[in-house]
């Protein structure tokens, strides 16, 4: 099957149709406790409401990802939407790394918008033209373009085979590297355990390790101070996840019909989990963070994107770790990431060759801090090519 090129254009009248729904909200009052405590703050939200109805321009995202040249591709029932962006190599003719980047909840293919330039043509941003990746950057199935109403539910096995198909048999790329944060770092390091034979190595902005507190020992201090961390994290942070991962229908009526109880819903985690010192427009601008929100509104798609939760709730963890994953892999430590287990923990299940403590940055590392990602990935597939 041959891809089909693909441009996004939302029509006009649904842009007009957002626009007033957003006029109608019904606000709800602030709860008694300092904004952000108890979720999304009421004083920022109805503040980025207003800009979205009045100053935000879709038409403006729109372009920025149809500036990337992008496909369609039927696959396991799915019509898999991807960027796909050869690289712009040396002189002496090598071929650039092909390298599937998968993004994570509630994230999208936005967010490699700036990312992907910085890979595909590094000698146009300061960097080695060796160092050359040629990009292909999926919408997971479920997501965005990569959802229609009544289609099959993926979790992250089987969607980590699809991208594999893609990568192998549909696009010819035998031998690739994989990048990913969020679901992205789930679908990456499974991939790593289940298709070795590919993958010349994975680098990861979050680390997948199961999230048990009594697998990581008191003894050694930085694992003392990780299960404390993932304790408080399993207790105060992971609502969302429940609900995502036992009712997801029930939440994805609320969030399908209301645009501003979607911001809401997301923009707490542009808040929690970015480096932004407790306000998100000091990580992500407000385009950004509205573009995002707005491509699941257009797409319809909140319900399915919560079933890699619903998935991993009621089958094993999807990262298989009966045994040591062997494929060379590369960690980006990011200060404000959700979770930051030590290198200790990570090296019994990944082979890594390349831990790096960033500096700044957080969950959303590709939008937060895209220069530093991607010559982290730069330096860690050097050796490997």
């Amino acid at each position: 099957m041959k891809p089909t090129p693909f441009e996004l254009h939302v029509d006009q009248a649904e842009i007009d149709d957002l626009r007033r729904r957003l006029a109608q909200t019904r606000w709800p009052d602030e709860a008694p406790l300092t904004p952000w405590s108890t979720g999304t703050s009421l004083a920022y939200l109805r503040e980025l409401v207003r800009w979205w109805q009045a100053d935000y321009d879709w038409r403006r995202t729109e372009a920025s990802l149809n500036a990337l040249p992008q496909f369609r591709m039927r696959i396991d029932d799915i019509d898999l939407h991807y960027i796909h962006v050869p690289g712009r190599g040396p002189a002496d003719g090598a071929t650039p790394l092909p390298l599937l980047l998968s993004h994570g909840w509630p994230g999208s293919v936005l967010e490699f918008v700036k990312l992907i330039p910085l890979l595909t043509d590094p000698a146009a941003h300061g960097g080695d033209a060796r160092d050359a990746f040629t990009v292909v950057a999926p919408s997971l199935p479920g997501y965005t373009l990569s959802f229609r109403p009544g289609q099959a539910r993926k979790g992250v096995p089987e969607i980590a085979a699809i991208l594999h198909t893609l990568m192998t048999e549909r696009l010819g790329y035998p031998s690739y590297g994989a990048q990913g944060g969020d679901w992205g770092s789930f679908i990456t390091a499974r991939l790593a355990a289940t298709e070795p034979q590919s993958l010349v190595g994975i680098h990861l902005n979050m680390m997948p390790l199961r999230r048990d507190a009594t697998l990581f020992g008191s003894d050694n201090p930085e694992e003392a101070r990780y299960r404390t961390e993932l304790e408080t994290f399993l207790k105060e942070e992971t609502g969302y996840q429940w609900i995502q991962g036992t009712r997801p229908q029930t939440l994805a009526f609320a969030l399908a019909d209301s645009p501003v109880g979607l911001a809401a819903w997301l923009v707490e985690k542009f808040q929690r989990w970015t480096d932004c010192d407790g306000d998100p427009e000091n990580a992500l601008t407000r385009e950004e963070m509205i573009g995002d929100i707005a491509f699941y509104w257009f797409t319809n798609c909140i319900g399915a994107s919560f079933w890699p939760y619903f998935a991993r709730m009621h089958g094993p963890w999807p990262v298989p770790d009966e045994k040591r994953i062997a494929v060379p892999t590369g960690y980006a430590a990011f200060p404000k990431e959700i979770l930051r287990p030590p290198r200790v923990s990570a090296e019994r299940v990944f082979d890594i060759r390349r831990w790096t403590e960033m500096p700044r940055g957080g969950h959303f590392a590709a939008l937060e801090q895209p220069e530093a990602l991607a010559a982290e990935i730069r330096a860690f597939f050097a050796p490997l090519r």
